[in-house]
């Protein structure tokens, strides 16, 4: 193993124009903690804030490696029980904030979100999978309780997360009703049931939706609310629209009675949950919607159509 290692360091905010490598130490193993060598990494819209915006806060550590999952291989299990050479997955738990994440060779990672799996899939491919498919798993069925026969709508169908709940919902028998605010992205939509423009007042245009996953987020939460049927849940997961929080909402006005709301936060994943996820992409023969695939040296490039928003599915770098 080389002494030193390549690695995207960021102590302000950093527009993709410039990213640049550093050479630092690979880090040493510890107790509770494994080192994984680095096979793949999938890019996601939390590093661009934290690139452009979120750097600046206090809790950042500085500098600090970008990057909140990652596939790969144990290369130091400490004390963890892996073995040398064993695939596994990485995500969320403070990675690429609170500690170094997957923007390097190698990242030391807590055993706690570090996973074992077994799959088919390249690694390329497999790197596509853990914050989003993680995500919108929970999403679906720990927060809907999405079940066949639901008519499901996605508002802002067209990222990562979005695709991958509509492969979802269409594997277990669902109606899917999606949405993007971009005319020219309608056709992008294809394997929902029903693509949709969204003006930002869809409330009284749909029939029959009995689960909305909302990836626009409090910015069109409200009317979003009012496109259910009654008896219907709302789970509010992205923030696509750029409003983080919203101030004045009046949960007894502004839910409908008979409508339920809940969120998914992503940072729980569990070994049971990741297996899950795999086996199910297995059994019903599904492949990631990776939209662009770059080299490590082509971070710059990646982290710029990142910021773009041009990619159409999951951005993923291979180290």
């Amino acid at each position: 193993m080389n002494a030193k290692m390549k690695a995207v360091l960021i102590d302000k905010p950093t527009r993709a124009e410039r990213i640049a490598f550093s050479e630092i130490p690979i880090p040493k193993g510890k107790p509770g903690w494994v080192l994984v060598k680095v096979h793949a990494f999938g890019m996601n819209h939390s590093e661009q804030i934290l690139r452009l915006r979120e750097i600046r806060a206090d809790y950042i550590q500085k500098p600090i490696i970008p990057g909140i999952e990652c596939v790969g291989e144990i290369a130091d299990p400490s004390d963890s029980g892996f073995a040398v050479g064993q695939k596994v997955v990485a995500l969320m738990g403070g990675m690429g904030r609170s500690f170094h994440g997957s923007y390097a060779e190698y990242a030391l990672l807590p055993v706690h979100h570090v996973f074992a799996v077994e799959s088919s899939l390249s690694w390329t491919d497999m790197a596509a999978v853990p914050e989003t498919y993680f995500t919108a798993w929970g999403s679906l069925f720990e927060c809907l309780h999405l079940k066949a026969g639901d008519t499901l709508l996605v508002r802002g169908g067209t990222c990562a997360l979005g695709y991958a709940a509509i492969q979802i919902a269409k594997a277990i028998g669902c109606k899917v009703i999606a949405t993007t605010h971009r005319i020219g992205k309608l056709p992008l939509l294809k394997n929902a049931d029903q693509a949709v423009l969204d003006t930002g007042q869809l409330a009284g245009t749909l029939k029959g939706v009995t689960k909305a996953l909302e990836l626009v987020g409090p910015k069109t939460i409200k009317d979003t609310l009012w496109c259910v049927e009654k008896g219907g849940i709302v789970c509010n997961t992205g923030i696509l629209g750029g409003i983080y929080a919203l101030n004045g909402f009046d949960p007894i006005k502004n839910i409908p009675n008979g409508v339920y709301l809940t969120g998914f936060f992503s940072n729980y994943p569990t070994q049971e949950a990741i297996l899950d996820i795999f086996a199910f992409l297995e059994r019903y023969n599904l492949k990631p919607a990776v939209g662009a695939k770059y080299d490590f040296e082509q971070i710059k490039d990646a982290c710029a159509a990142l910021e773009s928003g041009s990619v159409n599915g999951k951005i993923v770098v291979r180290v």
